[in-house]
């Protein structure tokens, strides 16, 4: 029961992150638009900070029920205040399809005496009218999977999920290893010790964005683009530039600090401090990747991140089942090491978005078209 509720709970979880980078993308212009991104994604990240700490105290006082009861209240308080507070924010409103069967009964049809035609007839759009249903609650939300055929695309949300993939290996291994030997740590404590890379999400979420709007009202001036009016125009391929790079070493390299500095018992402090700096640069791409999906796609901003949300989630599903046997395996020093070393390599999308990105964008611009 408790998995079948995990997984309801992550399908709603998702659907509000790609709607909540929609709405971003709707009332937010695009030189402003990674500020407003890097904002947004404190909410979803700030969970790692409040839900240990919160889920430990809870889990200490009254046990591990009280805090699926928290969960249900909280829940209900945010659907109250969705259905009341949040506007809908699309320009556009384009009316949902027909499903192409017309339920009206004519005059002339309400005087026919029922047949078996008539019968069969009735049986066959009631069937095709559930058919259509289906597909478009089960079927058409897995279209959003062919935007990967875009390279633009595709190696943003393979970066992306590499590391977020490493995330929740890492949030794993916390818990594991601070809760025995040498460290021991309690469940409040072992709550606690999410802190560092909390603080590392909320920095460059307040100002990783920022400079990611910097560096592409930077990027334009220099290639001197500007329309018919002489207002900039903007690529999202030219977020990721130095920002990037800088993401790439610092993130990495976190990895195998923390790692090594764990297998040895270190002083808490010491892997503590590998956190930050990995919570600083994993948030540098995250917020990146995101900003760059809605602007690829402007016209299917939430289709763009449910894109990545689909992928991402694989690699965390990944990275969550085998976390635990690999700790076992070869501990945290060579795990974190392996890691470090695919997420440094991944960083090769860096460079091909910088010589093939403006070839890519036209191409999918065209074919979306």
């Amino acid at each position: 029961m408790l998995i079948v509720m995990r997984c309801l709970g992550g399908g709603a979880a998702s659907s509000v992150q790609a709607v909540g980078a929609g709405t971003i993308a709707d009332i937010w212009h695009v030189q402003e638009r990674g500020k407003a991104m890097g904002i947004f994604y404190l909410g979803p990240l700030m969970g790692p900070l409040l839900g240990p700490i919160i889920g430990g105290l809870l889990a200490k006082r009254w046990g591990w029920r009280s805090t699926q009861w928290f969960l249900a209240a909280y829940g209900g308080l945010l659907l109250i205040f969705l259905t009341f507070v949040l506007p809908e924010t699309l320009k556009a409103m384009t009316p949902i399809p027909s499903d192409g069967v017309d339920n009206k009964v004519t005059n002339h049809d309400s005087d026919l005496k029922l047949s078996r035609t008539v019968s069969r007839q009735m049986i066959q759009e009631g069937t095709q009218k559930w058919i259509k249903l289906l597909k478009r609650w089960f079927v058409d939300p897995l279209r959003i999977i062919l935007y990967l055929r875009f390279p633009a695309v595709l190696i943003t949300v393979y970066y992306a999920s590499i590391t977020f993939g490493s995330l929740y290996v890492l949030n794993i291994s916390l818990e594991i290893t601070f809760s025995k030997p040498p460290y021991s740590f309690n469940t409040t404590q072992v709550g606690l010790i999410y802190i560092p890379n909390s603080v590392g999400y909320f920095l460059a979420s307040i100002f990783g964005g920022r400079w990611t709007d910097f560096i592409m009202a930077r990027e334009a001036k220099r290639a001197r683009r500007y329309d018919a009016a002489r207002n900039l125009v903007y690529r999202p391929e030219d977020r990721m530039r130095e920002n990037a790079w800088i993401a790439a070493i610092v993130y990495p390299t976190a990895l195998v600090w923390y790692g090594w500095t764990a297998e040895k018992g270190v002083h808490w402090a010491v892997p503590l401090v590998a956190n930050f700096f990995f919570g600083l640069g994993s948030m540098l791409v995250f917020a990146m990747a995101t900003t760059m999906l809605t602007e690829f796609m402007p016209k299917r901003a939430s289709s763009g991140v449910a894109a990545n949300n689909f992928v991402r989630n694989i690699f965390s599903c990944l990275g969550a089942v085998t976390a635990e046997p690999l700790l076992s395996a070869i501990g945290n020093g060579w795990l974190f090491t392996g890691l470090g070393v695919i997420s440094l390599a991944s960083s090769i999308v860096i460079w091909a978005m910088r010589k093939y990105g403006p070839k890519w964008r036209e191409r999918m611009d065209k074919e979306m078209d």
